[in-house]
C-alpha cells in the first residue's frame, strides 16, 4: 500500500488544553496580562535561539537579518510571540496552532506590524502529512500540553530537513518544578492562571530524547533557564531542573 495514502490518524491535540487556552487567547499581546511570563521570557530565549542558529548555519549574528533564507515553523504558535521576532530577523516563518482564535489574533497583529507570516490553523500531524520540511522547527512550551508525546515528536522530526534543527522547550518533571513552576507560579505569585500546567505532564529530558533517538534526532545541547528574582529577568543556566530547552539536529 502506498504510504502517502495511509496517513496516521493519531491525534496530538488535547481538547481540554485547547479549551483552557481559548479562554486566555485575547490576552496574547497584553504584556501585563495572562501571558506576561512569556513576554518576560522572550528576550532570554530569543538571544539563545539566535546564537545557536547563527553558529550552526554560519550566519552573522550582528546582521539585521541573520535568519535570511532560513525556513522556520513555529508549532503551537499561540498569538505569535516567537513567530514575529523570527520574521523580523529575516526568517521565512510558517506558524501553526490548533486554536483558530489564536491564529486570527496572531494574523491581525502581524498585519498591523507589517510582517509576512504564514499562519495556519492546523496540527503538527496535518503539516507532517504534507511532507513539508524546514531548516528550523520550534516546539516551545507546547509538548507538555499534547495528547500523544511520542507521535508529536515523530511529527516534529518529519518536519526537520536533514541537518536541520529542532528546539523543544518545556518544564522538567522534578520536585523543583512542582514547587516553582506549578505551586509558586500559579498559586502564590499568580503569574499564570491556576491549572495552566499539569505537573504529571511535565517531561524529563531523557523521556524526550528516548523518542527523539527513534526519529533520527541527535542532541546538540540542553540549556536551562531561570528567573532571577533580584534582577527580574530570565537568564540562561546549566541547571535544567525547571525550565529547559533541548536542541536537536536531524541526522
Amino acid at each position: 500500500m502506498n504510504n502517502k495514502n495511509n496517513k496516521s490518524k493519531i491525534i496530538t491535540i488535547d481538547p481540554e488544553e485547547i479549551e483552557k487556552f481559548s479562554k486566555m487567547a485575547d490576552d496574547w499581546w497584553n504584556v501585563e496580562g495572562k501571558f506576561k511570563p512569556l513576554h518576560q521570557f522572550n528576550p532570554a530565549r530569543l538571544n539563545y535561539f539566535r546564537r545557536k542558529i547563527c553558529d550552526y548555519f554560519n550566519n552573522d549574528q550582528k546582521s539585521l537579518s541573520p535568519f535570511k533564507n532560513l525556513t522556520v515553523i513555529d508549532i503551537g504558535c499561540g498569538g505569535g510571540l516567537i513567530s514575529e521576532p523570527f520574521a523580523r530577523l529575516g526568517a521565512n516563518v510558517t506558524a501553526i496552532d490548533a486554536l483558530e482564535k489564536n491564529i486570527k489574533i496572531a494574523s491581525l497583529h502581524a498585519k498591523k506590524s507589517g510582517l509576512k507570516i504564514n499562519y495556519l490553523c492546523s496540527s503538527v500531524e496535518e503539516i507532517a502529512d504534507k511532507e513539508q520540511q524546514f531548516d528550523v522547527v520550534l516546539a516551545l512550551e507546547i509538548i507538555e500540553h499534547v495528547a500523544d508525546v511520542q507521535h508529536f515528536i515523530s511529527c516534529c522530526a518529519k518536519l526537520v530537513k536533514k541537518d536541520g534543527l529542532l528546539f523543544i522547550s518545556t518544564i522538567n518533571r522534578t520536585a523543583s518544578s512542582l514547587a516553582l513552576a506549578k505551586i509558586t507560579a500559579e498559586y502564590i505569585l499568580r503569574w499564570l492562571p491556576i491549572n495552566t500546567h499539569q505537573w504529571k505532564k511535565f517531561l524529563k529530558p531523557s523521556e524526550i530524547n528516548f523518542h527523539a533517538q527513534n526519529n533520527h534526532l541527535e542532541i546538540v545541547e540542553i540549556k536551562g533557564f531561570f528567573y532571577n528574582l533580584f534582577k527580574r529577568i530570565w537568564q540562561e543556566s546549566e541547571n535544567i531542573n525547571v525550565n529547559y530547552s533541548i536542541l536537536f539536529k536531524k541526522i
